[in-house]
This record gives structure tokens, C-alpha cells and sequence, in this order.
């Protein structure tokens, strides 16, 4: 759960960082408090032998009717930053899964994978690491969608062979 937990909030602080609304040491301190919230909201809820079990309690979801997550808001306010601030999309949905972490942008977009597990390592593997070793640009942009889609999800994307980045980009609406 921790590795999972790991992933959302590096996803998370990534996507904050592309606004540039919040200060480098506010952006370390919402991570280390999204962690918190996320390792006690999940606790009970976590089921490796079936990941799908407890999907939509595990989910972190904003859109029109969901305009702030409870657990962003808990994390944003123990680190003293405005949730408008956080700059995040208009919709975006995050299911956390044991061995795996998914995203969607839009609600009529598909499921991306954010981390997976690796069968090799029994490590989470990140889904947009670019080749840089700088440690800084080691990550690609959040905005950046692999080309394959989940494996754990249950419904939450229409059947693809590969993710036609086109819609992504067409429909990707941040919050100004």
C-alpha cells in the first residue's frame, strides 16, 4: 500500500508543480500529508488478493459534481495551502489499487496507468519516467499518457488496443 501510496502522491505533486501557484517547501509538505491521509483512509479497505475490492472507496476523484476531494482538502489544509491553489484539471480520477495506479482526465476519456507493479522487481514502476537522470526532470509530465491501459480496472474505460493521446489532448481542461 505504501509504494501505491508513494506513486499518487509523486503524481500529485507533479501535476501541482505545472501551475506553479505553490512554493517547493508547501508542495513536499502536501505530499508528506496526502501520504498520511491515504495510508488512514485505506487501511481496512486493501485487498492484494483482489485488487478491484473496495475500487471506488480507494478512488481520489474531481469533476463537476466532486470539485474537491476530501482527502486533497484534508492534506491541503494541514499544509496551509489553498486547494485552488493545487491547479489540478477539471476532472481527473485516480483508483488505487494493490499493484497498480491508474488515472483518467475527463470522465469520457480512458484509464492511463500511473504505476505498476513489476513482476520482476515486486517494485511499483512509474509510467512516465523520461531517461534523464537528473532527478528533477527524471519524471516526464503528468500530461504525458502511456500507450496501454490499465489491467486492474473494472469498467472504467472503453476497451483499447492503444490510447489515442489525441483525445487526451483535446479534452485535457486545467483550472486557471
Amino acid at each position: 500500500m505504501r509504494a501505491e501510496i508513494a506513486e499518487v502522491v509523486s503524481f500529485m505533486k507533479s501535476l501541482v508543480k505545472l501551475k506553479n501557484n505553490v512554493k517547493a517547501e508547501k508542495i513536499d509538505l502536501f505530499g508528506k500529508r496526502l501520504a498520511v491521509v491515504l495510508q488512514e483512509k485505506f487501511e481496512g479497505h486493501w485487498y492484494p488478493e483482489n485488487p478491484s475490492k473496495g475500487q471506488a472507496y480507494r478512488c481520489i476523484r474531481v469533476n463537476n459534481l466532486h470539485q474537491q476531494d476530501p482527502e486533497l482538502l484534508r492534506a491541503c489544509r494541514e499544509s496551509g495551502i489553498k486547494y485552488s491553489d493545487l491547479g489540478l484539471p477539471w476532472e481527473i480520477t485516480l483508483w488505487v489499487d494493490p499493484g497498480e495506479v491508474c488515472g483518467r482526465y475527463g470522465e469520457n476519456n480512458f484509464d492511463f496507468p500511473v504505476a505498476t507493479l513489476s513482476k520482476d522487481t515486486g517494485k511499483m514502476v512509474s509510467e512516465y519516467h523520461s531517461d534523464s537522470s537528473d532527478e528533477e526532470s527524471k519524471r516526464s509530465s503528468p500530461l504525458t499518457i502511456p500507450n496501454r491501459k490499465c489491467s486492474n480496472q473494472v469498467t472504467h474505460g472503453a476497451e483499447i488496443t492503444s490510447f489515442p493521446t489525441h483525445l487526451f489532448l483535446n479534452h485535457c481542461c486545467f483550472c486557471v
